[in-house]
């Protein structure tokens, strides 16, 4: 399933081989045409069912007038889901063989994520996490099957990563136990305790052997939930609107809401693709912090579809907040989503500072949109647009001011 350079003498275990059952071995980080297989597409599918889930609990939360409670618990759930999927892809790119174990561990972790977003309901309604929790160690305990896989197969210090990884999902799903058994109060410092520990684990682990992550790989299959997710976004606005149109017929009222959120979306599509970024990870030191800035990345992506159907629901009446309040659900998401594409993507291939300053002063100017009341979605979309026309004419004259010249010099 994954396309790789082919040897001259494919071995038993290698990963285009039939055999049903191989060792599980690292992969080439140099393998050409490397790309994300049919597997991987529906394990982002399967995930971005509890991101949507998510979304919706959000936009619950934030209508209803409890926006400070509402982004705790978005932030937390989506946390699970986003380390989860992360973990997986990681390990997907050094270590994928397709064999018919690794496609089962994989489509139990794809069970865990459904178990996970059939309990975010009650996460935020209830504060009851115990199927939240639950879809998390479903896959959790997968993702440590695979690593002892690997101890299984290797020997010397990449044996003893693949223990280190073992070990650490496990201790942290133990920690894990606090947002069930502690009072509600001290759910939130659980969360920001264990969720650092977590992060710390790949970094222990592989301190003494890096795993053989493939870098347009993972930039590939970054790129590939991006746009799942903004697609997920602009599904989500879509029925919003079409219910609103159907119970109130208020075209009128939504139409500016409807073309700024496309030009937003838009925009954050062609802001996020604009550079290929797999060139710049070329360490384990680089790689992991652009890899776990994507988590802000993701959440605002996923949140600006929620802030447009709060958009909705307050022009038609039906969330109980200010239209202040309503604006700021698209627009603050929106400038945190081109802050972080810029400090992980854009500022490393920029040249000049008006270059650089594109980005960080569009966030500033849609925070701005936020006070023009009933125009201001419409007018973070078009501040969107102007920027990546900015960002395109800075570009193009700065390549036009490079390229030497090839004219033929005379006398």
């Amino acid at each position: 399933m994954t396309s790789s350079s082919t040897p001259a003498s494919p071995s038993a275990d290698a990963p285009g081989s039939r055999r049903p059952l191989r060792r599980l071995t690292a992969r080439g980080r140099d393998e050409a045409h490397r790309a994300a297989t049919p597997l991987e597409l529906f394990f982002d599918l399967c995930f971005v069912v509890a991101i949507a889930q998510a979304g919706v609990q959000l936009v619950h939360s934030v209508a209803e007038g409890h926006p400070g409670e509402g982004i705790l618990n978005y932030a937390m759930v989506f946390f699970a889901i986003w380390w989860a999927w992360m973990n997986f892809t990681w390990f997907a790119s050094a270590y994928d063989n397709d064999d018919v174990l690794y496609r089962i561990v994989t489509l139990v972790q794809i069970a865990g994520v459904l178990v996970l977003a059939a309990g975010i309901s009650k996460a935020f309604d209830e504060h009851d996490f115990l199927a939240v929790w639950l879809g998390y160690l479903i896959m959790r305990l997968a993702l440590t099957a695979q690593w002892l896989r690997v101890a299984r197969s290797c020997r010397g210090p990449e044996r003893t990563t693949a223990l280190r990884y073992a070990a650490g999902v496990l201790l942290c799903q133990i920690g894990w136990l606090g947002l069930l058994v502690l009072p509600e109060d001290a759910r939130p410092w659980v969360f920001l305790v264990m969720a650092i520990l977590e992060m710390c684990v790949p970094a222990y682990a592989e301190k003494g052997h890096a795993t053989a992550w493939h870098p347009h790989h993972i930039a590939e299959r970054y790129g590939l939930l991006t746009i799942i997710v903004l697609g997920e976004t602009i599904a989500a606005a879509t029925v919003a609107v079409k219910t609103a149109l159907d119970e109130n017929d208020a075209l009128d009222e939504l139409l500016p809401i409807a073309a700024g959120g496309l030009l937003i979306i838009f925009s954050a599509w062609w802001i996020y693709f604009v550079v290929p970024i797999h060139g710049h990870l070329r360490s384990n030191r680089q790689s992991f912090l652009w890899g776990y800035g994507h988590y802000v990345i993701f959440a605002s992506a996923a949140a600006i579809g929620a802030g447009l159907e709060v958009a909705v629901e307050q022009t038609v009446g039906e969330a109980h907040i200010s239209t202040l309040a309503a604006s700021a659900a698209v627009t603050l998401p929106t400038a945190l989503y081109l802050l972080t594409v810029w400090a992980l993507h854009s500022r490393h291939f920029k040249v000049g500072t008006a270059q650089q300053l594109v980005l960080p002063t569009t966030a500033l100017l849609i925070i701005a949109c936020t006070f023009l009341g009933d125009w201001a979605v419409l007018a973070a979309g078009v501040v969107s647009a102007l920027a990546v026309a900015a960002g395109t004419t800075l570009t193009a004259r700065a390549s036009r001011t490079a390229a030497p010249t090839t004219a033929t010099p005379t006398g």
